[in-house]
C-alpha cells in the first residue's frame, strides 16, 4: 500500500540508476505517482530506455524521458543536462541512486575500483547536483533525494569503499542541506538496510543469512517499501524535512 501525493503528478523528476533494483522501483512509484519521470541511459542502451519509458508510462508517468550520459563521465552530465533543461524546461526533484559495489578486504582493495566506487556512489552525485542547482534556484521548492545505505553509517567487512562512499554522501547531503534550504531546496538522505535486488542477491550466502539474523523485524525489505518513503521525501508533504538521513533497514541499525 503507498500514499497518493496530488503535488508529485507532473512534477519532473530525474532518478540515476533507474534501470533495475530499487532505482528501478522507485521510477515505478513515481509513475503510480503521475511524475514526469528523467532517467539516464548509457551509451547503447537506448532500447533498453525506450523499454522502460513505456513501461513508466503504462504504469501511470505523465511522461517518461531518457537522457543518454555516464554518471561518471562530468563533462558529458554537464552536456546532457544543460540541453535538457534548455529544450525541456526545469527539473524540481532529483534522486541520486546510481551506485554500485565492488566487495573486497582493505588489503586486497584495487585503486582502480576504489576509484569507480567513489566515482560512481559518490562523485556522480555531488557533480550532477552542481549541474542542476543554478536550475534548482529558479525552479521554486525543490526536493533532493541521495540514496545512501545503512552500510555507510555501520560499516562492514569487506565494503570498505561501498562503505566510505554511502558515508560520504551523507555528509554531502548534510552540507547541501544547510547551503540550500534558505532557497526552498532540501536535501535528505535514505539509507536502506538489506532490501532484496538482483545487487544484494551477489552477496554470498553466508553474509545473507548473516544479516537475516541481525534484522529484528524478521525479514528483508522491498524495493517498494523504499520507493515509499522517496515518494514522500520528494513531495511537499514533508516541506519541513532537510539534512535527515533516515534509515529503512527494519531495525538492523538500531
Amino acid at each position: 500500500m503507498s500514499a497518493t501525493y496530488n503535488d508529485l503528478s507532473d512534477k519532473r523528476i530525474l532518478i540515476t540508476g533507474a534501470s533495475r533494483g530499487i532505482g528501478k522501483s522507485i521510477a515505478l512509484g513515481l509513475a503510480a505517482q503521475k511524475a514526469h519521470i528523467v532517467f539516464n541511459y548509457r551509451e547503447g542502451k537506448i532500447d533498453q530506455a525506450k523499454a522502460i519509458c513505456d513501461e513508466l508510462l503504462s504504469k501511470g508517468a505523465s511522461s517518461a524521458e531518457a537522457i543518454e550520459f555516464d554518471i561518471t563521465n562530468f563533462d558529458q552530465v554537464k552536456t546532457a543536462i544543460d540541453g535538457y533543461l534548455e529544450n525541456h524546461g526545469p527539473i524540481t526533484g532529483l534522486v541520486n541512486n546510481a551506485g554500485i559495489s565492488k566487495n573486497q578486504l582493505l588489503m586486497r582493495l584495487k585503486e582502480s575500483d576504489l576509484s569507480q566506487v567513489i566515482d560512481t556512489n559518490l562523485k556522480s552525485a555531488i557533480m550532477l547536483t552542481q549541474c542542476l542547482t543554478r536550475n534548482f534556484l529558479k525552479s521554486g521548492p525543490v526536493s533532493i533525494v541521495n540514496v545512501s545505505s545503512v552500510v555507510g553509517l555501520m560499516g562492514n567487512a569487506g565494503q570498505v569503499a561501498y562503505a566510505a562512499s554511502k558515508a560520504g554522501l551523507i555528509g554531502f547531503t548534510k552540507s547541501l542541506a544547510k547551503e540550500l534550504a534558505s532557497k526552498k531546496i532540501r536535501a535528505n538522505a535514505i539509507c536502506p538496510g538489506f532490501i532484496s535486488t538482483d545487487m544484494t542477491d551477489e552477496l554470498p550466502e553466508k553474509t545473507k543469512e548473516a544479516y537475516f539474523e541481525q534484522i529484528p523485524t524478521g525479514r528483508f525489505g522491498t524495493p517498494e517499501e523504499v520507493s515509499n518513503l522517496v515518494n514522500f521525501l520528494l513531495s511537499d508533504t514533508s516541506s519541513y524535512i532537510t539534512g535527515e538521513v533516515i534509515k529503512i533497514d527494519g531495525g538492523l541499525y538500531i
